[in-house]
């Protein structure tokens, strides 16, 4: 399983490789008619003292078309221009060179000024004479819609799972995360499929140290596990969240989800305003009070005009 949010960016088309052609018609890239969808070995390395590894790479296979193509996927966290002569690489001196095949480029971004820096074209040359140019391909915020609504993200999760990751400093993650959040749970109800709990992982994994991981797993604790034994993360917040009982339990969770997020937001806490947390009840009032923590910058905010 992955084990980074830069991981988490290029690794969920291993774990669902049919991915791409769903994807990138959604950001305007068209896909062709595939039979196959293959990983290929990331490993680059052509001399020993220098390594260069991409991400993943894959290999497509199309039909009446000998060999198919390949696309290399590159997880990009912020603009680096040592990244164009690496990419350059990647495409022309290795992949194109080892396997004969047409090679593509894909660049998953989490932030519009990254995937704006990614899409543009890589020229190599001098004013005079242009020797090659790369366009990559980019997905990535403000190329990916958002997905908000629960019936579109349960139609289908591993897309909602992307949107969510590409869309992690969004302002408005919550409603992306609750949609996300039901679809996880439609689509354990409908299909039973094993991988809901690897794609809840993927996402608590993609988003980073947080308060929208935090929210996340606020999130999958309220969802029932539909593989008990399994050990994963939607399983052990399960546990912890029906560990806490009924009405109060869960109005207690909710207050120290509230608490936790603004300690690690670095928010202070008054103990006027602890104390109020803690002392509610009302569980839309502390779910209120919840989504708030996320952006607050004075705990006193919590309460808006109440």
């Amino acid at each position: 399983m992955v084990s980074s949010p830069h991981e988490a960016l290029h690794r969920i088309f291993r774990v669902d490789p049919g991915l791409f052609a769903r994807l990138l018609p959604r950001a305007g890239i068209g896909f062709p008619e595939h039979t196959t969808i293959e990983p290929l070995d990331t490993d680059l390395t052509e001399i020993r003292p220098l390594e260069r590894r991409v991400d993943s790479v894959f290999r497509v296979r199309v039909p009446g078309e000998e060999g198919g193509f390949l696309l290399a996927v590159e997880s990009q966290g912020k603009p680096d221009p040592d990244k164009h002569s690496s990419w350059t690489y990647y495409l022309a001196a290795h992949m194109y060179a080892k396997y004969r095949l047409p090679p593509f480029l894909l660049v998953v971004c989490k932030d519009k000024t990254t995937a704006s820096w990614a899409a543009e074209p890589i020229r190599v040359g001098r004013g005079f004479h242009t020797s090659m140019v790369v366009f990559p391909l980019v997905l990535g915020p403000g190329v990916l819609p958002a997905i908000t609504e629960a019936d579109e993200a349960a139609r289908d999760l591993g897309v909602a799972v992307f949107s969510a990751l590409a869309h992690a400093k969004d302002p408005g993650l919550t409603a992306i995360l609750d949609a996300l959040a039901s679809g996880v749970a439609d689509d354990a109800q409908k299909s039973g499929d094993v991988d809901r709990a690897d794609w809840a992982e993927i996402v608590e994994i993609g988003l980073g140290e947080g308060p929208g991981r935090d929210y996340w797993r606020h999130l999958m604790a309220t969802y029932t596990p539909n593989f008990p034994g399994s050990n994963s993360i939607v399983e052990e917040s399960w546990l912890e969240g029906r560990a806490k009982g009924q009405s109060e339990g869960k109005a207690e969770g909710k207050a120290e989800d509230i608490l936790h997020i603004l300690h690690v937001r670095g928010v202070e806490i008054p103990d006027s305003v602890r104390e109020r947390i803690v002392g509610c009840t009302d569980l839309d009032v502390l779910g209120t009070w919840l989504d708030r923590s996320l952006s607050a910058t004075h705990a006193e905010e919590l309460f808006g005009e109440e």
